[in-house]
């Protein structure tokens, strides 16, 4: 949108910080109804319920009782808006102490990033590679840098740790959110589609070219009762991520 490219990064970084910085709601216009924390739920509700594209100025105004261009004196442009949404809802995360061993420590990272995903599916399609860098964006970034701290790990590799399991906590989630929105809009269950299926799968899998597809995907089928099993995925897939990562710190530690 035409908006979105308008979007002041010194602003928006002031916005994002306006309860340290103790910002105003807002400079422009008549005396303000509204607040910028409302237009951010706002923003949140609707992401939640029709999706990121889905969302508009127009949209949070008639949801506060707003005129459109009312909206504009809290928050420049959707660009600026969706930064601020994101932050609030990574803070709704706890980052309580961190309790337990390295694993434990880096499952509970992955995990919540993967948890809070699936509450906002529309966080994936948020975040930027810049990165917005608001007060509870940075708050769970040190939470999980104290994850690792004082294990021999130097402050890149610290952060690539943390690239690789966020990285694969947004893709497991994706996968995630696919199959349930494919299920809804099928109409069918993935054990719905397998049934109906199954006997032309059955059919055309019978012969001599495919036996490990037909072994494997039989296997499978019976386990999973579904294409695939993604909370099974996330699991064998992070399991796998960290036996490597405490290779590596075994490694390291075993050259210095």
């Amino acid at each position: 949108m035409a908006d979105d490219a308008d979007q002041n990064p010194d602003r928006t970084l002031r916005l994002l910080w306006r309860r340290e910085l103790g910002a105003t709601q807002g400079s422009r216009g008549p005396k303000q109804s509204s607040s910028v924390d409302e237009v951010v739920r706002a923003g949140i509700a609707i992401a939640d319920a029709e999706g990121l594209d889905a969302l508009s100025m127009r949209k949070v105004g008639d949801r506060l009782g707003l005129r459109v261009m009312s909206v504009y004196t809290y928050v420049a442009n959707r660009a600026e808006l969706i930064s601020l949404m994101h932050d609030e809802a990574v803070g709704e995360q706890p980052v309580k102490p961190h309790r337990g061993s390295v694993r434990t420590r880096l499952k509970k990272v992955c995990r919540q990033l993967y948890d809070g995903y699936l509450r906002h599916p529309w966080l994936l399609q948020a975040e930027s590679i810049r990165g917005n860098l608001g007060p509870y964006v940075v708050a769970r970034y040190e939470w999980q840098l104290r994850a690792i701290e004082g294990i021999g790990l130097d402050d890149i590799s610290m952060d690539q740790v943390i690239t690789l399991v966020s990285g694969f906590a947004a893709g497991a989630a994706g996968l995630a959110i696919e199959v349930k929105r494919t299920q809804e809009t099928s109409g069918m269950t993935d054990a719905e589609w397998w049934e109906i299926n199954a006997p032309i799968l059955d059919k055309v899998m019978a012969g001599t070219d495919f036996p490990l597809a037909g072994r494997v995907g039989t296997s499978t089928g019976e386990a999973y009762n579904a294409a695939t099993d993604p909370d099974l995925s996330f699991r064998f897939g992070l399991d796998r991520i960290l036996d490597g990562i405490e290779l590596y710190i075994e490694q390291r530690t075993r050259a210095e």
